[in-house]
């Protein structure tokens, strides 16, 4: 599914325009950006929470040259599934 089709999917489900749903999809995922690149922790209950980790600076090699590289530190964004989510995508529970 594209973004495109969730607009579609989200407009049909919830009865707003495709214009709707597509900015409120726009500012929930707008939001939960410059949440977690603040620092902050998004969490949906039965969904997931976002989050922002941090990775170390380590050694590295170049998989062409086998040279051994230098990478940086750096932070990243996480998701991690909530148990619903889980089980629903496991297909445990309904």
């Amino acid at each position: 599914m594209n973004k495109a089709e969730l607009i579609e999917a989200i407009a049909k489900q919830t009865k707003l325009s495709k214009a709707d749903a597509e900015r409120a999809l726009n500012a929930t995922t707008d939001t939960i950006k410059k949440a977690v690149k603040k620092g902050d922790s998004v969490q949906l209950v039965g969904f997931g929470s976002f989050s922002i980790v941090k990775r170390s600076a380590r050694m590295g090699r170049n998989p062409q040259t086998g040279e051994t590289i230098k990478i940086k530190a750096s932070k990243a964004p996480k998701f991690t599934p909530g148990k619903a989510f889980r089980e629903a995508v496991d297909g445990k529970k309904k």
